[in-house]
């Protein structure tokens, strides 16, 4: 249990470290994300973006398994 603690805080970290760097990705404006706009109403969904962060994160965790 220490051991995913301790992976878990190096990795935010890391993310803290590369937000400048992962905030250019188009991660939120792919196709597939669902975005209405009505006046004084807006609704976002991002659809793709996150099956796309679901299979990164699914592989990283099947390979930290092994």
């Amino acid at each position: 249990m220490a051991k995913n603690f301790i992976i878990l805080g190096i990795l935010l970290v890391a993310v803290g470290l590369l937000w400048p760097v992962l905030s250019k990705l188009p991660l939120g404006r792919l196709p597939g994300d669902i975005v209405i706009r009505r006046e004084h109403f807006s609704f976002y969904f991002p659809l793709t973006t996150s099956i796309l962060v679901s299979l990164l994160l699914s592989l990283l965790f099947w390979f930290l398994r092994k």
